[in-house]
């Protein structure tokens, strides 16, 4: 009986380690290599602002990390393997301090509104700068049957801290469509959205 207990234990524990060798191998295999991670970050940015553009990306542990050292003032953000769909960003070096931080209160386990929060008082002590009229691109879409980005959307913001309507002229919803408008107004996040009108793809 002792024998057929210590059999089982030993089981158990053989198929706990199969199963977490084969997360950890398909884990790994999900992570593009760095060359596909830059081209497909660099597609957040303009052409001309590509050639030189510094980019994060993800390491095999899924950290985010330097993999290419740019000497234009942009940081490009590689695709995230963890989540569905494509989503790549970027913007000016002079806003990294307020990404980064909004990334570790993340991973610290911080909910939406805690970062808010805590930014919002970090931005208002000087702690943080964000400057006024940083732009962040971002560029989403899918991942067709060979892996590649395609549908892709991008869209833009604007950071203006502490700006309102009033300060701005500009409204809280789009006046037309693809109009811009103003987002968290009166906060350190005040921001101007802009969401160009999709433009069907000719066939």
């Amino acid at each position: 009986m002792l024998l057929s207990k210590k059999y089982t234990v030993m089981r158990v524990s053989f198929v706990v380690f199969m199963l977490s060798f084969a997360i950890s191998a398909c884990s790994a295999q999900e992570i593009p290599e760095v060359s596909v991670q830059i081209e497909q970050a660099l597609l957040a940015l303009p052409e001309e602002l590509r050639a030189d553009a510094t980019v994060l990306g993800y390491d095999k542990d899924l950290e985010l990390t330097e993999i290419r050292k740019g000497g234009n003032p942009m940081i490009c953000l590689a695709d995230d393997p963890s989540k569905d769909g494509f989503s790549v960003a970027a913007y000016h070096k002079d806003l990294d301090p307020f990404m980064a931080r909004g990334r570790i209160l993340k991973k610290e386990g911080k909910s939406a509104k805690e970062i808010f929060d805590i930014r919002e008082k970090e931005v208002s002590s000087g702690e943080i700068k964000i400057p006024e009229g940083s732009v962040l691109y971002v560029a989403s879409g899918i991942f067709d049957d060979q892996g590649q980005p395609a549908d892709i959307y991008q869209r833009f913001v604007v950071y203006i801290p502490f700006a309102t309507t009033e300060s701005t002229g500009l409204a809280l919803q789009p006046s037309y469509p693809g109009g811009p408008w103003i987002m968290n107004p009166g906060t350190h996040r005040a921001h101007i959205m802009i969401n160009p009108t999709r433009v069907p793809e000719q066939k």
